[in-house]
């Protein structure tokens, strides 16, 4: 079973992916801020990373950047989610590392077949 961890500090959005990916199948993982991520990401290893850009105490890019460098995390796939969606921040979070851009508001379906399409390679 995969695990995902969603990094969102909306808890409308963490609610209801929270029981949309537990649903679709998966082990789901929460944290509040960048800082959390991180260390949930050390400890738990999930296999996909959904990543809200604007988080407390570190933001998603940050925190997609500190995971790109850790070689470590070679195989984690991460998703940002974020309400900027202009060209700029989704050049910067893919430049960052980003497997995937995905923009608020989104289809929850769409959002599932996403998780789906980054870890169909996943072992």
């Amino acid at each position: 079973m995969h695990t995902v961890l969603i990094a969102d500090d909306e808890p409308n959005i963490v609610i209801s992916l929270e029981y949309l990916l537990q649903r679709a199948g998966y082990r789901v993982l929460v944290a509040r801020d960048g800082q959390e991520a991180l260390d949930l990401v050390a400890r738990e290893r999930p296999d996909l990373l959904l990543l809200d850009v604007m988080l407390p105490k570190l933001s998603g890019f940050e925190v997609c950047q500190r995971l790109r460098e850790d070689a470590s995390q070679p195989r984690l796939r991460i998703v940002m989610l974020t309400a900027k969606g202009r060209e700029v921040e989704v050049s910067k979070g893919l430049a960052l590392g980003a497997d995937a851009y995905v923009t608020k508001p989104f289809s929850t379906q769409r959002l599932v077949e996403v998780v789906r399409e980054q870890l169909a390679g996943a072992p």
